[in-house]
């Protein structure tokens, strides 16, 4: 297996077109965890000027699947996941911080805050994310 840190971690999402597209950075990643983040550009925006509830989708998702390849290892594909909404994104930063919650020999469960950082540092809970993860590696 490879070995997994946070400089792998963000060379794998630096080799994510769609990632570079929105500017996301992994900041944390190890031990069952992972933080991304996205600044809060105009471009990201809808038309009420909040983030646009793809790209928390987009952080809720990559998030999990980086937490659960701590436990599972590199080679995994998301499973399926849901959110939830909680309130609009404002702010300058999403923050995603993913924690596994379970991991058995070929799935993990992983859990995510998602949270509006703004231009003083308070963080804004605005949406709740929960995935499973799959090892994408041949048993």
């Amino acid at each position: 297996m490879t070995e997994l840190d946070l400089s792998m971690a963000r060379k794998v999402l630096e080799s994510q077109p769609f990632s570079g597209l929105v500017g996301a950075r992994i900041t944390a990643f190890g031990s069952g965890a992972a933080t991304l983040e996205v600044d809060m550009s105009q471009e990201l925006r809808q038309q009420n000027g909040f983030l646009h509830g793809g790209v928390l989708a987009y952080a809720a998702d990559n998030s999990i699947t980086f937490a659960a390849g701590t436990t599972l290892g590199p080679a995994v594909l998301t499973g399926g996941f849901s959110i939830q909404y909680v309130r609009p994104a404002t702010g300058r930063t999403l923050v995603a911080r993913a924690e596994v919650v379970h991991t058995g020999r070929r799935q993990a469960v992983v859990r995510c805050d998602l949270l509006a950082v703004g231009e003083d540092g308070a963080e804004t809970l605005c949406a709740v994310a929960q995935g499973t993860v799959l090892s994408a590696t041949p048993q």
